[in-house]
This record gives C-alpha cells, sequence and structure tokens, in this order.
C-alpha cells in the first residue's frame, strides 16, 4: 500500500547578522509566507522520482544514485536531502515519488533552496512515522545543512535551515552558531505600525558560483593570521594585526555585524524603532564596503527606500545580487515602493519585485492533496 505524506517550508529574510553563519557568529532571521509545498508517495517499484511544477526537468533514479556526484541542478537539492536522511540513520523508502511546487522567489535571497531542502526533509520525514518535534527539527536542519553543501557544493553555514524550520510566527530566531543556542525574539512591528518589506531586485544570485565560497575562505584566512579558530573570538582592536587590507576589512565586516546583531536585539526589545532601522542601514554600508558583497541594484533599492522614509533598508541573504528589505511605517509603504520602482526605472534597471514579508511559520506538515 502506498503512503502519502505533504509539507510545507518556508523561504526566510534575516534581518540582520549576514555572512556571519559559518563565522560561529549570530543571525536574526524570520520566516516568511512564500513557502514550498513538498508531497512524497510511496511506490512498489524501487525507483525515486523527482519532479516539480516551476520547473521542465525532472529526475527519475535509484535512491544510491542521490548523493555526491548524483544529478545535477535543482534535483541536487532534493536528491541531496534522501541521500543525507540515509546517511543519518532515517529509513527512506526506496521507491519514492517526489513532486513539489513553491512560491519562493527564485534567486531572490530568500533562501529558495533551503525551503526546497527542508520540505522535502518533513515530507519524508513524515512517512517514518516520527512526530515532529523540536529535537527532530534540530536534526533536521544539519541533515538539510549535509545536503546542500555536500551535494550540491554551496558552503552555507546553516542559517537558512534553522530558519525555515525553527522560526515561529511573530518572531525572529536569534541563532548563535558559536554555541548552536536558539533564542526567539518577539517582535512588536504590528503594534509599532512598521512592516518590512522585500525588494527583489531580480538580479539572480547563486551560492555555487564562486563568490560565496571565496568569502568564506577569506574570513578562514583571517582567523587564521589572527590565531583564532574563528573570528567569533576576535574583536575590532586585534584587527590593526592584520596587514593584507581585503582580509581586515572582510574580518571588520563579520565583528561588527555581531556587535549589530546585540545591538538590534536590544533595540528591538525597547521598540527603540530608530535605533533598529540605524543598524540595518549600518550593516548595508559594512555588507557593500567591507564585504562587497552587494551589487549596484542592491546599492540603488536601499538609497531609494531611505530617501522615500525608510527607518532602515539593508541587502538580505549571500549577497551578488538578490534582495534588499526596509523598515517602514506601513502608511508610507505605497510611496516607498513607488520611490524604488521609480529610481530604478531612471536607472535603466528591470522593475524590481515588491513581497510583504510578515513573521511566519516555520516548516509543518500538512493534509496530503486531494
Amino acid at each position: 500500500m502506498t503512503r502519502t505524506a505533504a509539507a510545507r517550508a518556508p523561504g526566510r529574510v534575516n534581518l540582520i547578522g549576514e555572512h556571519t553563519d559559518y563565522n560561529a557568529g549570530l543571525c536574526l532571521p524570520i520566516a516568511l509566507p512564500h513557502d514550498t509545498l513538498a508531497v512524497a508517495t510511496t511506490t512498489e517499484e524501487p525507483r525515486v522520482r523527482i519532479s516539480s511544477e516551476q520547473q521542465p526537468d525532472s529526475w527519475t533514479g535509484a535512491l544510491a544514485d542521490c548523493g555526491p556526484g548524483g544529478p545535477r541542478g535543482w534535483v541536487s537539492y532534493v536528491a541531496g536531502v534522501l541521500w543525507a536522511l540515509e546517511q543519518d540513520g532515517y529509513d527512506v523508502p526506496t521507491g519514492l515519488d517526489l513532486h513539489v511546487t513553491s512560491t519562493v522567489p527564485l534567486g531572490a535571497g530568500l533562501s529558495s533552496s533551503a525551503a526546497l531542502e527542508v520540505s522535502v526533509a518533513v515530507a519524508v520525514h513524515a512517512l517514518t512515522g516520527r512526530d515532529l518535534d523540536l529535537a527532530e527539527r534540530t536534526r533536521l536542519v544539519e541533515v538539510c545543512r549535509r545536503a546542500e553543501t555536500e551535494v550540491v557544493g554551496a558552503p552555507t553555514g546553516g542559517l537558512d535551515q534553522n530558519a525555515s524550520l525553527l522560526c515561529d510566527v511573530d518572531s525572529a530566531l536569534l541563532l548563535d552558531f558559536a554555541d548552536a543556542s536558539l533564542t526567539p525574539i518577539p517582535l512588536g512591528f504590528s503594534a509599532a505600525d512598521l512592516v518590512v518589506t522585500v525588494i527583489d531586485t531580480r538580479v539572480s544570485h547563486a551560492l555555487t558560483d564562486g563568490d560565496y565560497g571565496s568569502r568564506r575562505r577569506e574570513c578562514e584566512s583571517a582567523a587564521e593570521r589572527l590565531g583564532v579558530t574563528t573570528l567569533r573570538e576576535t574583536d575590532l582592536d586585534a584587527l590593526s594585526g592584520l596587514d593584507d587590507d581585503v582580509l581586515r576589512r572582510r574580518a571588520r565586516h563579520v565583528v561588527s555585524e555581531n556587535r549589530r546583531v546585540r545591538d538590534a536585539t536590544t533595540a528591538i526589545a525597547r521598540g527603540d524603532w530608530e535605533r533598529l532601522g540605524a543598524l540595518f542601514s549600518a550593516s548595508h554600508v559594512s555588507l557593500r564596503d567591507d564585504f562587497e558583497v552587494s551589487c549596484p541594484e542592491l546599492d540603488l533599492a536601499v538609497a531609494a527606500a531611505l530617501g522615500a522614509g525608510a527607518l532602515g533598508a539593508r541587502m538580505t541573504g549571500g549577497g551578488f545580487g538578490g534582495s534588499a528589505i526596509a523598515l517602514v511605517p506601513r502608511s508610507g509603504l505605497p510611496a516607498l515602493r513607488a520611490a524604488v520602482d521609480t529610481a530604478f526605472a531612471a536607472a535603466g534597471h528591470d522593475a524590481p519585485a515588491h513581497l510583504d514579508a510578515p513573521p511566519s511559520a516555520a516548516a509543518r506538515v500538512v493534509p496530503r492533496r486531494p
């Protein structure tokens, strides 16, 4: 008899704390309402079939072929999860149909990849009959991270998978990658009549194109020269000991960004929205100048948003394209979006897309589709 399970997993917006996860640092993401739905159905025939509503190509093969060196492209994210689940001791069916559909924009820096991985992991997990408690969610974070790093080949640090599996409604999640602690941070945006809006520049980015990996290697080199294991173990004063200007700027971003995350949680607790906005904007400057992961479209989106009354704005995600976010009074949202559109048109850029970003629920099992 066949069995079916379905799961939804959200994309994410990182409010602040960029390129800090793989440096044992601090991050503050929220989950998006945009998500990926995965439907997993067991089959009598011992083969895996992977398909998508958004992609023209599908893949059929054996479970044994899902690991490193297996299928490429978008399929590798799904196949990698099956491999990582089996590696971690889960009883993955050898006969399986997996079909996915998503509302998370691709290449927008909103972690469509983690939403895909997590939705598949949770759907297949449901077929095992296990409860999806906190321990299992935490275990699946590592399963999905391994899929992305060891099968897909993207050297990510785990921020996206944690956000998709562990965030909650009306809250951000303070992630500390030094001790793996998780702290929910209640957000008062609605009570303050504020919204976080996403500006998708439509400049597609990919974490496997080499630039992301080079930043990670530069951070590791900076830590080695400073005589520490990770950049979490140093401070701004110590960076004067780095005689390489590039490495010093990379390290300065990471160290100062961790401080900004701490300051942001304090500002949120106090309802000091002007301060939070200023931290967002300072983060963007650091990412643009010290870490050099912005692009003209992201810089324009941030500048236009600030000019239109945003309390703060910054790029979000790995960079090299993707999206920016802005913290804005709800009443000012239409004018802000119009100003950004006007600025893009004047610069000759393609029109951006705008998304609402209310802090939303983490991945969950859902009733099977009819």
